[in-house]
């Protein structure tokens, strides 16, 4: 499964590209003649401290990169550029390697091509002219090597919505995330709390470059949000007037062509809201093409409520008579949760289920405060505190996430985790320190609040955790295996599945491999374990049964 997360995000991200070269936009660029356009100047202070004016980058001692930048958006985007300038261009080559490796054809890629130059003709006209603007900012350092592709503009702009162009033309949720909010009787202290998992996994390079981004625009709010280099979408965020967003993935009918991304939506919210009904607005008037559940968190109102949007719908879902909310990936509002697409991602996937845990767990927690939200977070069991197994896709803790989130907005702290997944520090930062302590002081330090991080997982000291880290190599392994049918020797199966025992996936494998050799008694035995294991999803399980249909046929 995660695989094809994998898969199709970076599909996504190739259909943009080829698209790039003969979409009638390839010769657009923002008009940047009434911004300042003075380059910045970096000064290197070591291997992870950087500072170019005001602006800085610096890696702290738990690993994540803290971005602070500000101005009108062209040198938001220069300096973002500037300073991430040798990131920027790894995260490039992180992409383009596997692009290579997942379409070779030519042939393919010239019929993805002439779809996508009518599907993509006008995205540019659906991203506000600051946030072009500011992109092309940061395009100015990316790297020179994929010019034959696309200008460094138009490759940074398309960007933007490879995840919105995957998800659409494959019709799929890309990714797993949960989130949650608590206010009232259910927060310690009565204040609104947030927590989420950002479930998007392209690889192990890709979330080793964390970027925490502070961000001081010359026009709407100060705010800060959790990114990757070149990306000046917001996934997860919260702005100095304690309004957060979250993204989480959804099904509804896909449209005919590319319009908003949903992550330049958010940075849009993230930016000009200061409550509810101002985001719902700006969420109103946007046009998507994909459907996404937006959590908002606002200090101002003291609650949270879901803004969901789809290519031809839009609902709000807000509870009335519980303290708390709970999003996975399935829509609750009522413009959105009798959609047919709906109601068999709730069938289908591991949506439901995650939700109920969620439930469940806090129904366990009575009162969520920081720590607690972490431990949510970070839960590897299923419903009843059964084992799923490492890295199933029916927990919280998928052992994939990009990063995990913590939001107090009426304080206006935050915490982000550091590597890996969300299993590192919690690292707390204080908005109202970060942005009124800049104005006093040049000096590059971190900006974090260590008094008050949460402590990594202890499993992270785990002999189950090393052998999970060993068994991600040995899945490998036995993908490869099963693809070329070489031979695989009973000791490395028995230490496979010693790996990750409660993991429905190495028995359904195993089984493969005896299936593929046509010892169909030994493929039966297990694919019957996998049964006995929580598989993540209907099809999945079906798809077990039907092996096993299939060999006692062939027994018969």
């Amino acid at each position: 499964m995660k695989k094809r997360i994998l898969i199709v995000f970076l599909i996504g991200f190739l259909l943009v590209f080829l698209s790039c070269g003969t979409s009638k936009s390839m010769h657009h660029q923002p008009n940047i003649a009434d911004y300042d356009t003075i380059l910045p100047i970096v000064k290197k202070q070591s291997d992870s401290v950087f500072s170019a004016g005001k602006n800085s980058l610096l890696k702290n001692k738990q690993g994540l990169w803290e971005l602070y930048v500000e101005g009108d958006a062209y040198q938001i985007g220069l300096n973002s550029g500037a300073l991430t300038d040798s990131l920027l261009k790894k995260q490039e080559l992180i992409f383009f390697s596997k692009i290579k490796d997942l379409v070779p054809s030519k042939f393919k890629q010239n019929m993805l091509r002439n779809f996508l130059k009518w599907y993509n003709r006008k995205l540019y006209l659906n991203v506000p002219e600051e946030y072009q603007t500011e992109i092309y900012g940061v395009s100015q350092y990316t790297s020179h090597d994929y010019d034959a592709i696309a200008s460094q503009y138009l490759r940074n702009l398309y960007l933007h919505a490879a995840h919105d162009i995957g998800h659409a033309l494959q019709d799929l949720a890309l990714v797993g995330c949960s989130s949650f909010a608590a206010w009232g009787e259910k927060s310690e202290d009565g204040n609104l709390i947030l927590g989420r998992n950002f479930d998007f996994y392209v690889n192990d390079a890709f979330a080793k470059d964390k970027i925490v981004a502070f961000i001081k625009p010359k026009t709407g709010h100060p705010f800060m949000m959790v990114t990757w280099p070149g990306m000046i979408g917001a996934v997860s965020g919260m702005n100095q007037e304690g309004l957060t967003v979250t993204i989480n993935a959804g099904k509804s009918k896909i449209p005919l062509i590319a319009k908003t991304p949903i992550s330049v939506l958010t940075r849009q919210i993230l930016q000009y809201a200061t409550n509810i009904d101002e985001a719902i607005a700006i969420a109103k008037k946007t046009t998507v093409f994909v459907s996404e559940s937006i959590m908002v968190g606002s200090a101002n109102d003291n609650k949270a409520v879901l803004i969901e949007v789809s290519p031809h719908k839009f609902g709000v879902y807000e509870v009335s008579n519980n303290n708390q909310l709970i999003c996975s990936n399935h829509f609750q509002s009522d413009a959105l949760k009798d959609d047919k697409r709906n109601e068999n991602q709730i069938l289908n996937s591991h949506s439901k289920y995650r939700y109920d845990r969620m439930v469940e767990l806090f129904e366990e927690t009575p009162k969520v405060n920081p720590k607690k939200a972490s431990e949510i977070l970070r839960n590897k069991e299923g419903l009843e505190n059964i084992k799923l197994g490492y890295g199933n896709e029916k927990s919280l803790n998928q052992l994939m996430a990009h990063h995990g989130i913590i939001f107090k907005p009426e304080e206006k702290l935050v915490w982000v985790s550091a590597n890996p997944y969300q299993l590192g520090e919690f690292v707390c930062y204080d908005l109202n320190k970060i942005f009124k302590n800049r104005e006093q002081t040049d000096t590059i330090v971190s900006l974090s609040e260590s008094e008050l991080n949460i402590a990594k997982d202890p499993f992270l000291a785990t002999a189950e955790f090393k052998n999970y880290q060993k068994f991600r190599i040995e899945d490998e392994k036995i993908n490869s295996y099963l693809k070329s049918k070489k031979e695989i020797s009973p000791k490395f199966i028995q230490e496979y599945q010693s790996l990750n025992p409660d993991y429905w996936v190495v028995y359904y494998k195993v089984g493969l491999y005896f299936y593929q050799k046509k010892e169909y008694a030994l493929a039966q035995n297990q694919f019957e374990k996998a049964l006995t294991k929580e598989i993540t999803t209907l099809p999945e399980k079906q798809k077990v049964e039907k092996y096993i249909k299939k060999i006692k046929r062939k027994l018969r």
